[in-house]
């Protein structure tokens, strides 16, 4: 079998495959994208790293394949759409690189404190400016985790063990769960006024883009200091600019920007209260190694045993069983994420209910599967469906699962209930045909929609002149309705509208329609 290593990789983890029966190892990092389509063919299984695509065409030419291992977490370098369509599984390394990250936010915060870049560099240039550079001491400040995942965890521990009082802005987590980090779990506009550091922990997604923008920096404890080692985006940079002149912000440390590399005109690089560095989260010795040791193994267990580790896009489960259960699979990812974008604020209990022809299946890896599309809204791509239930146990968020033969309207179905700060809320799905979902229950509103796409998830009174408000509102922002259900609940004069729409609604607009009275919520997703 052989493995094409398309990207630079440690010694350490090419023994692995050298040291491996049945391997053929071809380690060519560097490849043209002409020589890439050449090599490609008459491979088993790629590796790669960052800098190299893996297009479309790249999967059609590659005659073989049967698994891409990604040495690292991010995979936008990889179409993972055309993957599942050819059946090639997609691997990555999440935690491979979590405990440098971590440090590297602490290291970022002391250096923040003590103007340690400013101080070398003075010094560096013939100076002894003692009085210049005054710091301040981070024992007994607070500091402000948003987002405590597996990486935020590992800040506050360490953070802790600096004799920092934390505070944690996370709405997935239980207060239960907060506490037993040793942290304090406020909201978010507390958190800001009271941080003396905060530390971003999040991933960007379309409720995390500019996180921190012009309102929310007005909203700071004056003087507090930002760091943010996770992602570009979640800071709106010209905002920051701004605060950080005004006084209102005493500095920043960053990592990642929303454009990398930074434009040379960009105002934060030129700012003495800003330090940075070049997206270094993961960029020691020992953060490289692991995850091509990591990868490699993943690789080699799959080849030689048909066993598959943080997968992607595919459970652990024989090719026959995927193909039986692929639909119910796909249902069930779904209902977890409309759930997670719907309703999942401090969640403590997951219940799925499994009723009629499903039964027929193993439901182990439904549950899996609904997991992960639960928690890839809050977590970002590290979930895969190896690690899906782990996460939620770290979480504190126990999961619960019946089954039932028979079942009401439907052949078939999957109930997914979530239990929180937010009450108890549900959705249900149904499969008519082999690739033919559906939504048909939210809460107490019976629906129909197809789980797919950009969706406006609405809650009204159910009053004459809703629907042409919506319909106007979108019409005069050049959004497309491509599908539209309503359901109203004859006793509360309440209803629910889903609307699949061509485009994502721009925020302005949301707002629009939030504004009217006839109109309780409007939640955006995408599925």
């Amino acid at each position: 079998m052989k493995i094409l290593v398309a990207d630079k990789f440690s010694p350490e983890g090419l023994r692995v495959f050298e040291d491996a029966e049945g391997i053929d190892l071809d380690y060519q990092p560097g490849l043209s994208p002409a020589q890439f389509l050449e090599a490609i063919p008459e491979v088993d299984a790629l590796i790669v790293r960052g800098g190299t695509q893996v297009t479309e065409e790249v999967l059609r030419a590659a005659k073989k394949l049967r698994v891409v291992g990604r040495a690292g977490i991010g995979v936008e370098n990889i179409d993972l759409a055309a993957a599942n369509r050819k059946g090639v599984v997609i691997m990555n390394t999440p935690f491979g690189s979590t405990t440098t990250t971590a440090e590297h936010t602490i290291a970022m915060m002391l250096s923040l404190a003590r103007q340690i870049p400013e101080a070398s560099r003075s010094i560096k240039a013939g100076h002894w400016e003692k009085d210049r550079f005054l710091g301040v001491e981070i024992a007994g400040k607070t500091l402000g985790v948003i987002g405590a995942g597996k990486i935020g965890r590992l800040v506050v521990e360490r953070a802790r063990g600096h004799q920092m009082r934390v505070i944690v802005y996370d709405p997935y987590l239980t207060e239960e769960t907060t506490r037993q980090m040793g942290a304090e779990q406020v909201d978010f506009d507390e958190l800001l006024s009271r941080s003396d550091f905060i530390t971003l922990h999040i991933p960007l997604t379309s409720e995390t883009a500019g996180l921190l923008a012009e309102d929310t920096l007005q909203k700071v404890k004056p003087g507090c200091r930002i760091v943010n080692c996770a992602v570009g985006g979640l800071i709106d940079e010209p905002a920051l600019a701004s605060a950080i002149e005004e006084g209102r912000v005493a500095g920043a440390a960053l990592d990642v920007f929303a454009k990398e590399p930074p434009d040379r005109d960009n105002p934060l690089l030129a700012m003495e209260q800003v330090i940075c560095t070049p997206h270094l989260r993961a960029a020691t010795v020992d953060a490289q190694v692991n995850v091509t040791v990591q990868v490699a193994h993943q690789i080699v267990d799959f080849l030689q045993k048909g066993i598959v580790v943080n997968a992607l896009n595919v459970p652990s489960i024989s090719e026959d069983l995927l193909a039986e259960i692929r639909p119910y699979l796909e249902l069930a990812e779904r209902l977890g994420s409309f759930q997670a974008q719907y309703h999942a604020q401090g969640l403590h209990t997951v219940t799925i209910e499994y009723a009629g022809s499903v039964t027929e299946h193993p439901t182990g890896h439904l549950t899996i599967a609904l997991l992960k599309g639960l928690l890839t809204p809050m977590l970002g791509a590290m979930v895969n469906y190896a690690n899906a239930p782990y996460l939620a146990r770290e979480r504190g968020i126990r999961v619960v699962e019946t089954k039932s033969s028979t079942t009401e309207g439907f052949a078939n179905s999957i109930r997914l209930i979530v239990s929180g700060i937010d009450g108890d809320h549900s959705v249900s799905g149904t499969l008519f045909g082999e690739n033919d979902y559906r939504i048909v229950c939210v809460d107490d509103y019976q629906v129909e929609t197809v789980p797919h796409g950009h969706i406006l998830v609405l809650h009204n009174h159910d009053r004459p002149g809703v629907i042409g408000l919506v319909g106007q509102v979108l019409a005069e922002a050049r959004i497309n309705i491509a599908m539209m259900n309503l359901s109203r609940h004859k006793i509360d004069g309440k209803a629910i509208s889903l609307l699949g729409v061509d485009s994502k609604i721009p925020e302005e607009v949301l707002a629009r329609l939030r504004d009217n009275e006839n109109i309780l919520s409007a939640v955006q997703m995408h599925l």
